[in-house]
């Protein structure tokens, strides 16, 4: 069977709090081991000022599965995220275009339920193996999914835990075994037997988000870490368990994030692998970003940015962003500036498979002239609003305010380690990447201007009348 030449494959990889700095190649810290990522950075172009839409995961993924600021549906933290149930997603939109799709890992768009169009068999996932974080505050456990697991770790811990049994399809399963080496072997499967047609892999992994500890056995032996228990009622209540087990109390918590981060790679490699044995690489796009800044609490570093998970500083939404593909005009190891962000994957990836562009009804734009070299595509600007926090950024200057009084920036500060800032601050990334000079005394022309582009965004968005 021959396949079309004009549509190429797309697999979008996305990690779960990967910090900015944390890839072998960068030789930021000694002991990260990525090599496959390394591998794929250096096939690809890699976008150096790409962002999300949020600092933390449900309101950011429904971003990027839409192709939209997510505010317009009242998305703006934990509380309100949700799925976009009015909005063709991705998926769709690659399914009426001819393509095969497999969504393989993490869902986590807000409180999404067994059967709901939040899952991916009812958001154009013909093939799906995944489990639904969000209920089980917001993670997947990396060892344990059944009914076995529930029963021993009882109501509470088990949805703390996260060991809810998984889904394959509509059909409750149970896995145990490591999670991270099942997504990865099932997406390997479906490109193999999807070499003949156009295919679109999306894997969603729980790694590197908390609990790193939960490593098999043969890993922890391997690396001389020591085997750390999940929280039981029984022994402790569960606030002051969760406080021994993040920055900065948690023993080799480092190490065991590090092990986790290798254990991903290695899957990533797996895929890039059944790609190269297959014949496919050159003509399968190969994205991979993360979903928010990498987080404090699970020992990430996001050097040189600010900041991580939670806030809005750099270290919070400006993430790696890798995209190869060899036959589609994209270069190899180039790093393109211009503002990009997950939205873009919509119109971009769609455009790819022949599509139609411009795309109607998203906020969106394709990248691909901007990966080619063929112009500066990009985004005038980028905004942010978490409802107690926002920013705004526009060429280098990103405005970012944050107000002190609201619960949310003690509990985040108290609870996850990680300092929101407050007040009104402006900063020239060009110049200050890190964030280290508020310049809103000196420019107050600038403030101002950002400031009214950030209220008529809102009103766009319906944040706003």
């Amino acid at each position: 069977m021959t396949r079309p030449t004009s549509r190429p494959n797309i697999v979008l990889i996305v990690s779960d709090d990967h910090g900015y700095g944390d890839f072998g190649r960068l030789g930021v810290h000694e002991g990260v081991r990525t090599p496959h990522l390394d591998r794929l950075a250096s096939q690809s172009v890699a976008c150096t000022d790409a962002y999300v839409t949020a600092p933390i995961c449900s309101p950011s993924r429904a971003g990027l599965i839409s192709g939209c600021y997510q505010q317009r549906w009242g998305s703006t933290w934990f509380g309100d995220s949700r799925f976009p149930d009015h909005l063709p997603t991705l998926a769709e939109r690659l399914a009426e275009l001819g393509y095969a799709t497999g969504y393989f890992g993490k869902v986590h768009y807000g409180p999404e339920q067994a059967g709901d169009r939040a899952c991916p068999p009812n958001h154009g996932f013909t093939e799906s193996f995944y489990g639904l974080a969000g209920q089980q505050q917001g993670r997947l456990n990396y060892l344990r999914h059944s009914k076995a697991a529930v029963a021993e770790y009882g109501p509470e811990a088990s949805q703390r835990m996260a060991v809810l049994p998984l889904y394959d399809g509509q059909e409750e399963v149970e896995y145990e075994g490591f999670l991270t080496a099942e997504l990865g072997r099932r997406a390997s499967d479906f490109v193999a037997r999807h070499e003949h047609e156009p295919f679109f892999a999306m894997v969603a992994f729980n790694a590197v988000h908390n609990f790193c500890f939960q490593l098999p056995d043969h890993e922890l032996g391997r690396r001389g870490l020591p085997r750390f228990g999940d929280w039981d009622s029984a022994v402790s209540g569960y606030d002051a368990w969760y406080e021994d087990v993040i920055w900065p109390n948690l023993p080799h918590g480092r190490a065991y994030y590090l092990a986790q981060l290798e254990l991903m790679d290695a899957e990533i490699g797996r895929i890039l692998d059944e790609l190269d044995r297959r014949g496919l690489t050159d003509e399968t796009i190969v994205v991979y970003l993360t979903d928010n800044g990498g987080s404090t609490c699970n020992f990430g570093d996001n050097t040189p940015l600010r900041g991580g998970k939670y806030t809005l500083y750099e270290g919070g939404i400006r993430v790696p962003f890798l995209v190869r593909w060899p036959a589609g005009g994209v270069p190899a190891a180039v790093e393109r500036a211009g503002l990009v962000s997950a939205m873009d994957l919509v119109p971009t990836l769609v455009g790819a498979a022949g599509g139609t562009d411009p795309m109607p009804a998203v906020d969106g734009v394709n990248q691909l002239p901007l990966l080619r070299g063929q112009g500066e595509s990009g985004h005038e600007s980028l905004h942010w609003d978490c409802g107690f926090q926002w920013a705004a950024r526009s060429g280098g200057w990103k405005l970012r305010w944050v107000d002190g009084l609201d619960p949310r920036v003690d509990r985040l500060r108290r609870g996850e380690h990680v300092d929101v800032g407050t007040g009104l601050v402006l900063y020239d990334l060009h110049d200050d990447a890190g964030e280290t000079r508020d310049l809103a005394g000196r420019h107050p022309q600038v403030v101002a201007e950002l400031t009214a582009r950030h209220a008529r965004w809102q009103r766009e968005v319906g944040l706003r009348p």
